[in-house]
């Protein structure tokens, strides 16, 4: 098994850009399917979670070319089949964003219990409560979930999210858009993935109105054209380096960056005394020779604080001097890193959904592993601070949402080494 060995390093400096985002273009080609001609996606990152959607997209029918570096070609004439393979949906939770589509287009999806990071229930149910409201029959088994559309196909309905799910909206979304009438999906996310993927249906000849605010007014359309799009920057990388800026008190310039989608990192780091500025380069972060402050934090679903941000956010906290308090809201079990992070001298304390972290201790190296994606990067945040040699096993989980991850720190004068084992 890989891993990186992380060493203390001198304040990061220099440029690094962004890469289109992890949780938009999963979605992206996901609704790829929904036309029969093609559609041609810019700025796909390199990531193994893309590599799996690829997969699963081609297991159902779907042609899929590079056509250059970052720019993929994906030509759904037929679908072969409306059941996802078990063995990659096993790898990777967002695989079950192909449900809507596949309901859409043929009417019938089959997909097996997805996988992913171990963050919490992130139950499905509102998937399936929408496509129920649709007009399709739920089959629930033990190791997979079934949907069918009725004689009349997908019917237009107003829908309720209880919680205003990122996932649940999305698969609505692709659903609603080839089924007759009005589809209103009300508490829907905000998030701007949401609004990325109804710009790519809309320009497919989708008609989606409100994609950004809570209530999304779908007008169903009888077929969908192929197009052309552009993924939006990644801002939980974006507010990785950001941090990774603070927590060495470098100087960073911050390449292809969508400001007001990280205005809650921003807000946070500024709180703590960091600067962040916008030109039309990109985005300054600085940090270096100045004391920092603590702060408290509390996610919450978009615009609110990232959960995405949180384990990088605690790991910058047990740094600055004072007492930081952390609520996360979003997933109950996100606090997994917490263990690693006071393996490695931190003093962070957790009741509920809520840690207590004492800043300002002086981290020293430890073997820690990365308990999920998120978790991960804060441990190499963590690493180019501490005393000695931090490392971190089970980085295929940073390697899921983050393109040329060492390449990208090392450039930045970070010491880090990925080794094969």
């Amino acid at each position: 098994m890989a891993k990186f060995l992380v060493q203390k390093s001198e304040p990061l400096n220099g440029e690094v850009v962004i890469s289109g985002a992890k949780n938009a273009v999963l979605p992206l080609m996901a609704a790829a399917i929904l036309a029969e001609d093609k559609c041609v996606i810019r700025d796909v990152p390199a990531l193994r979670d893309v590599d799996v959607m690829k997969e699963i997209l081609k297991s159902l029918g779907s042609k899929i070319k590079e056509i250059e570096e970052s720019v993929i070609e994906i030509e759904t004439k037929e679908i072969l089949s409306n059941e996802a393979d078990f063995d990659l949906v096993s790898k990777m939770r967002a695989s079950f964003l192909v449900m809507g589509p596949l309901l859409a287009r043929v009417g019938r999806a089959k997909v097996h219990s997805p996988g992913g990071c171990t963050i919490g229930a992130r139950p499905i149910d509102l998937h399936l409560k929408g496509f129920e409201a649709l007009g399709a029959e739920i089959i629930v088994k033990d190791n997979y979930v079934e949907a069918v559309a009725g004689e009349e196909g997908l019917i237009g309905s107003s829908i309720y999210l209880d919680f205003p799910s990122v996932g649940a909206t999305e698969n609505i979304m692709t659903a609603a858009v080839l089924a007759k009438g009005i589809t209103y999906i009300e508490n829907a996310a905000e998030e701007p993935e949401i609004v990325d993927l109804a710009n790519f249906l809309n320009k497919m000849g989708a008609r989606i109105k409100g994609a950004g605010t809570d209530t999304i007014k779908i007008e169903g359309v009888e077929h969908l054209r192929g197009s052309e799009h552009t993924v939006i920057p990644d801002r939980i990388e974006t507010g990785t380096f950001m941090l990774a800026a603070a927590i060495t008190h470098g100087q960073m310039l911050i390449r292809n960056v969508v400001p007001d989608h990280v205005k809650p990192i921003t807000a946070k780091l500024r709180e703590c005394g960091v600067t962040v500025e916008m030109s039309d380069e990109g985005m300054y972060v600085l940090a270096d020779d100045r004391d920092l402050a603590a702060t408290d934090i509390k996610t919450l679903p978009y615009p609110g604080f990232p959960t995405d941000i949180q384990s990088p956010f605690m790991a910058f906290l047990t740094t600055v001097e004072g007492s930081s308090n952390v609520i996360e809201t979003v997933f109950e079990n996100r606090f997994m890193h917490v263990a690693e992070l006071n393996r490695m001298g931190a003093n962070i304390k957790t009741e509920g959904n809520r840690a207590m972290i004492q800043g300002g201790k002086m981290l020293e190296g430890a073997q820690v592993i990365a308990t999920d994606l998120r978790a991960g990067a804060a441990l190499v945040l963590a690493g180019l601070v501490a005393q000695g040699t931090t490392e971190i096993s089970e980085i295929y989980h940073i390697e899921r949402g983050y393109e040329k991850f060492v390449e990208k720190f090392r450039a930045l004068g970070a010491n880090i080494l990925r080794l094969e084992d």
